[in-house]
C-alpha cells in the first residue's frame, strides 16, 4: 500500500470506557439520589441490595433498567456488608473506579435494640469493604476511590458547632459503630495508601426519607391529619436540635470528595440548627393547619436512653476545599417534604394550585 493510500485511512478512536461506581445501599434515600447523579454524569452504576421476599426498590424504579436492555448503565447485585466473601467477589467482578459505602443499619433509636447487628454491619462491615479493596488493589494494581458515609451522630454530646477536629463523643450504638468505621477508614488510608474519604454528614432529608425517621414521620402525619385520616402525632424530645439539609445536595458533596487529588475527611451540613419543635411548627404551617399543639402528644418510648442535644455543622473546610455549600433552606426543605406527602394524600393547597395555573 502506498504512503498516499495510507494517509487516507482514518484511525477509528477507541471508545472511552465509562467510569464505574459501586453504591452499597443504592435503594436507600442517599443511594437513589447518588445513582441519579452518577448516571447523569455518564457513569456505569452498580448497586447492592439485600435479599428480601419483597421488592425494596421503590426509590430507584424511575431509573431502573431491565437486565435485558442493551447498553444499560444501571446494574443491581445482591450484597451484604456482613458477608466478606460476597463483598470481595463483587469488587473483583465489577472492578469499580469508585465505591460509595452508604449501606448500614442507620436508625439511631433502633441501634439500642439491635446493637450487635448495628456494630456488625455499620462498623465491621466497613472493615470488610476496605480489606476487599486492599486485596483487589494488591492483586490488580488498579486503584479504587472509596467514600465512607460517616455521621454527625459520632459527635454526640460534643459542644456545637462540630467540625473535622471536634473529638467524638457518641451517644448510641449507631454512633459508636460509625466512629469505628471512621477510624478504620483513616487507618487503611494511612497504612496502605488507599484513597478513602469520610464524609461526616449531618442530618439530610427529602421526600424519599424513610417513614421511621422523625422528619418524614412528622410530614407524613401532618398530611394524614390534613386528609382527615389521623388526629395525633406521637413524638419524643421536642427540644433536640439538629442541622437539617436537603439530601440531593449532600450527594453532590460525596461525589466531589472523590474528585479531589488527595483523600480527606469533610463535615457536610448547613451550619444552622433547629429543634424538632421548629420542624413540627414548620410542617403544620405549610399544610395550613392551625394550632399544631393539639395534634402533638409526647410518648416516653421515643426518648433515647442517651440523648444527643445539639448538632450543628461547621462547614468551613468543605466550602474552601470542595467549593460546596448548601442551597436549600430548612424552611424550603420542610415545604418540599410536606407538599410531597400532601400530594400523595390527594391534597393540593389552593396557593399551590394557583401557582400551577
Amino acid at each position: 500500500m502506498s504512503e498516499k493510500s495510507k494517509s487516507k485511512i482514518r484511525k477509528i478512536p477507541k471508545k472511552k470506557a465509562l467510569r464505574k461506581a459501586l453504591i452499597t445501599g443504592i435503594t436507600g434515600q442517599d443511594g437513589s439520589y447518588l445513582a441519579e447523579l452518577l448516571l447523569k454524569k455518564g457513569y456505569e452504576v452498580h448497586g447492592t441490595l439485600r435479599r428480601s421476599s419483597s421488592f425494596g426498590t421503590s426509590r430507584i424504579e424511575h431509573i431502573y433498567q431491565d437486565p435485558h436492555d442493551q447498553g444499560r448503565r444501571l446494574h443491581l447485585h445482591y450484597g451484604d456488608l456482613s458477608d466478606a466473601e460476597n463483598i470481595r467477589k463483587l469488587i473483583f467482578k465489577i472492578q469499580p473506579d469508585e465505591i460509595y459505602n452508604l449501606g448500614a443499619q442507620t436508625h439511631v433509636k433502633v441501634s439500642f435494640e439491635i446493637p450487635e447487628y448495628t456494630a456488625n454491619v455499620t462498623g465491621v462491615g466497613v472493615l470488610r469493604l476496605l480489606d476487599a479493596i486492599k486485596d483487589f488493589q494488591d492483586h490488580t494494581g488498579k486503584k479504587i476511590k472509596m467514600y465512607q458515609a460517616s455521621s454527625s451522630e459520632m459527635f454526640g454530646s460534643a459542644p456545637a458547632p462540630q467540625h473535622e477536629d471536634t473529638p467524638f463523643q457518641p451517644r448510641s450504638p449507631y454512633g459508636c459503630a460509625k466512629v469505628f468505621a471512621y477510624h478504620i477508614t483513616r487507618n487503611y488510608r494511612e497504612a496502605y495508601g488507599l484513597f478513602a474519604c469520610n464524609g461526616i454528614l449531618f442530618n439530610h432529608e427529602s421526600p424519599r426519607r424513610g417513614g421511621t425517621f422523625v422528619t418524614k414521620k412528622i410530614t407524613q402525619a401532618v398530611a394524614k391529619i390534613k386528609a382527615g385520616k389521623a388526629d395525633k402525632i406521637y413524638l419524643g424530645n421536642l427540644d433536640a436540635r439538629r442541622d437539617w439539609g436537603y439530601a440531593p445536595e449532600y450527594c453532590e458533596a460525596m461525589w466531589l470528595m472523590l474528585q479531589q487529588p488527595e483523600a480527606d475527611d469533610y463535615v457536610i451540613g448547613t451550619g444552622k440548627s433547629h429543634t424538632v419543635r421548629d420542624l413540627v411548627i414548620e410542617a403544620f404551617k405549610h399544610a395550613e393547619i392551625p394550632n399544631w399543639k393539639k395534634y402533638i402528644d409526647i410518648d416516653p418510648a421515643y426518648y433515647r436512653p442517651s440523648e444527643v442535644d445539639h448538632l450543628v455543622a461547621d462547614i468551613t473546610k468543605a466550602k474552601k476545599k470542595l467549593g460546596w455549600k448548601p442551597k436549600t433552606t430548612f424552611e424550603e426543605l420542610i415545604k418540599i417534604m410536606v407538599l410531597h406527602d400532601l400530594e400523595k394524600e390527594g391534597i393540593l393547597l389552593k396557593k399551590d394550585n394557583a401557582k400551577k395555573r
